[in-house]
Parts: C-alpha cells; structure tokens; sequence
C-alpha cells in the first residue's frame, strides 16, 4: 500500500497510458483525468483487472471547478499534466489548441496552488518545438535547455507560454514545477501526431506488411516507456523550481530505426521505407539539466526498444486485441 495518489490529464494519450501501466502495476493508486471516454490506448497495454483498478474522470481541462473537485474527491498527492492537442489539431483550429494547452495548464497550477499542503509540484508536457529549426541554432551542437526559443507553430508557441506560466507561479505562489520536452516518443498506443509513423511501421512490421515512414534524417528517440517512468520520477523528485527540460534519448538517423525494425521482422525485409526529409527541429538535444534535477533517466536501446514494440503489437494482432488493417489504414 502507498500513501501516493495519482493523477493524470491526458492520460488516454500514449505517454500517460504508459504512466498508468507502470502506477498500476506498482500498486498505486491513479486517477485517469481526460475528455475523451474510450480508453483504447490502456487496453493494449492493460490487462482488462489491471483496468479496472483505474479511476475515470470525463473531464474538460478547461474546467477549473471540475479539475479541482477531481483533485479532491480522489485525494489526489501528485499529478502529471499531459493534456493537450498536439502541432496538427493546434494549426486546424488554433483558439480550441490555445483554450486546451494555454488555459487548460493555468488551471492546472492555479488547482495545485490552492492545495500546497497535499500536492508539492506540477509535471508537466511541454515539447520540443518550443525550439526554432537546426538553422537556427549553432550546427553541430546538441541543443541545450537554455538555448533560445523560437518556436514556429501555434502548438510550440503554446507550450512556450505554458513554460512562462510555470515560472510566474513559482515566482509569485511558490508552484514548483518540472516541465518535459520530448521529442519523437514511439511505442505502443504511439498512434498520433507528426512523429508517429515510425511506430505505426512497427506495427506494419508485427503484421508483415509494408509501410513508408514519413520522415526521415536525424531525430531523438525516446520510448514511451521509459518517458512514463520519467515522468512519474519527477513527480516523486524532492524538486524546488520551476525547470524546463530537454528530455535526453538516442539520436539515431532514420535508417538506423528502419534496421532495428528490420531485425526485430526479418521478413519485412525492404517493406520499410522513409522519406528523406528532416524534422524542423534539431537533431540532438542535451538532457543533462533533467537528470541533475531528478537523478538518471532511463533511455533503452534502440534495438530493445523496437524488439519489445514490435514483439507487443504481434501479441496484440495474435490475441485479436488490434485490427492492424484498420489501424494502418487510419494513419495512412
């Protein structure tokens, strides 16, 4: 038994389904805060009794009072911000993108500031386009937490004011906060966004069937797994500030990734293809600042990484728990 109760926005999102895994499966109990209802993600990575020891909030982060009962009628102790519409959903329908990630993170630490006594700190999402793109930066250089912001999308700009936000709450009520970049996480429940495809080839891989990636080039790889438990780390980190900080990862090229796929499904053989297009972002980032704040962050091997991915999604398709037809088809 623990005196620790979690909580998550966005936790039907692939970073927070992880999160939950891992809170279930330590036996602690967590409540799921989200505005959606079908929790698709959690049953790929949940067995049907694991489920059922999550608590489900349908809530909208925009809602103070309604964020705020949740807090309380769960007794909630930590809590883990993940809610958000990510780069494609911000540019179709920019005023919702800022309501969600602007106000809806504001409502966040403005909860968490009422209730110090139980909560001692907000983690939250911010991303890598926070960044501007690898020309804007010395070449070469692995990108720092330091470096100037220059974000170039709506979703970028949202999450650079959401890193204000936490500033001015520390500044002037004491919030502490520790807020994440990732960059390209990839995994199981991986299924939307600009940089998910090179999970769906995983899945295409477990199905044998062939798939082109979108991108290609150098990115920073992270696997959902192991940026859950980071998140879940700072959470329980003896932290006072108001850090934002580069996740760390490997920094493989895109071939590197098609060849992890390749060896975990041989017979994919060359059925997986990239473009050859970098990411506007930097290629490399620096995620010391994050393990000076919190301790050693976990990053898995690449090619342990794909091999569980795709070992998963075979198990899934096997089990009859993914249509993997229908799933690729959706992200095509």
């Amino acid at each position: 038994m623990t005196d620790e109760r979690f909580l998550i926005t966005g936790a039907l999102g692939c970073i927070g389904a992880w999160a939950v895994r891992n809170l279930v499966q330590e036996n602690v109990p967590v409540t799921v805060f989200d505005l959606a209802s079908e929790p698709r993600r959690l049953q790929l990575l949940l067995s049907k009794e694991e489920l059922a020891q999550v608590s489900f909030v349908a809530g909208d982060i925009t809602d103070l009072a309604a964020f705020e009962k949740s807090l309380d009628d769960h007794d909630i102790t930590h809590v883990i911000h993940l809610a958000g519409l990510q780069v494609p959903f911000c540019k179709a329908d920019p005023s919702l993108g800022a309501r969600v990630n602007v106000v809806g993170t504001v409502n966040v630490f403005e909860a968490v500031k009422r209730r110090k006594d139980r909560i001692d700190k907000v983690v939250y999402a911010s991303s890598v386009a926070v960044f501007g793109t690898p020309e804007d930066y010395e070449p070469g250089a692995a990108l720092t937490d330091e470096a100037t912001l220059m974000p170039h999308t709506h979703y970028g700009v949202y999450k650079q004011a959401n890193e204000g936000t936490a500033h001015v709450y520390w500044n002037d009520d004491g919030v502490a906060s520790i807020g994440f970049r990732p960059y390209v996480v990839y995994g199981v429940g991986r299924d939307q966004g600009v940089t998910s495809t090179p999970t769906t080839a995983m899945l295409a891989a477990a199905a044998n069937k062939p798939y082109h990636i979108s991108y290609g080039g150098q990115t920073v790889f992270q696997y959902a797994d192991d940026t859950a438990r980071a998140f879940i780390q700072a959470a329980r980190a003896n932290y006072e500030g108001a850090g934002a900080f580069n996740l760390g990862g490997l920094s493989p090229q895109m071939k590197d990734v098609v060849a992890a796929i390749q060896a975990a499904a041989p017979e994919v053989a060359d059925k997986i293809t990239f473009e050859d297009l970098q990411l506007p972002f930097p290629p490399e980032v620096d995620g010391s600042g994050l393990e000076e704040a919190i301790g050693t962050v976990h990053h898995k091997p690449l090619a342990d990484g794909v091999s569980e991915t795709v070992a998963m999604f075979r198990d899934l398709i096997d089990k009859g728990r993914l249509d993997a037809d229908v799933y690729i088809a959706e992200r095509s």
